[in-house]
C-alpha cells in the first residue's frame, strides 16, 4: 500500500493493468527503500551469527540446533533436532545351542 502511494499508482488497479512505467517506479521503490532476497538472507544470517558470537542464550540454542524460542524439547522438536538417533544393536554372539 505505502510503495503504491509513493509510487502515485490506484490500488485498485490491477497488476496486469499496468503500465511499463509504473512497473519501472514500483521496482525503483522497492530497491531504494527495502532489503530483498540475498540481502535479507544475508542480514538474518549475520544476525544469528552474532547472537551465536556473543554467547546469548538463543545464540547457544541455534548452535545445538535446538528451539530457539521457548518451544518444549522433552517431546517433538524433530524437525529442528532432525531425525531421531535411535540405539543401535552390536552384533550378536551365536550361542552355543546346535
Amino acid at each position: 500500500r505505502r510503495i503504491c502511494e509513493m509510487a502515485s499508482i490506484n490500488l485498485d488497479t490491477k497488476i496486469r493493468d499496468l503500465s511499463e512505467d509504473e512497473v519501472t517506479r514500483i521496482r525503483q521503490i522497492i530497491e531504494e527503500q527495502g532489503r530483498v532476497e540475498g540481502d535479507l538472507r544475508k542480514e538474518v544470517a549475520m544476525n544469528i551469527k552474532r547472537l551465536m558470537e556473543i554467547g546469548s542464550y538463543r545464540g547457544v540454542r541455534h548452535r545445538k540446533s535446538l528451539p530457539v524460542r521457548g518451544q518444549r524439547t522433552h517431546t517433538n522438536a524433530r524437525t529442528r533436532k532432525g531425525p531421531r538417533k535411535g540405539a543401535i544393536a552390536g552384533k550378536k554372539k551365536p550361542t552355543g545351542k546346535t
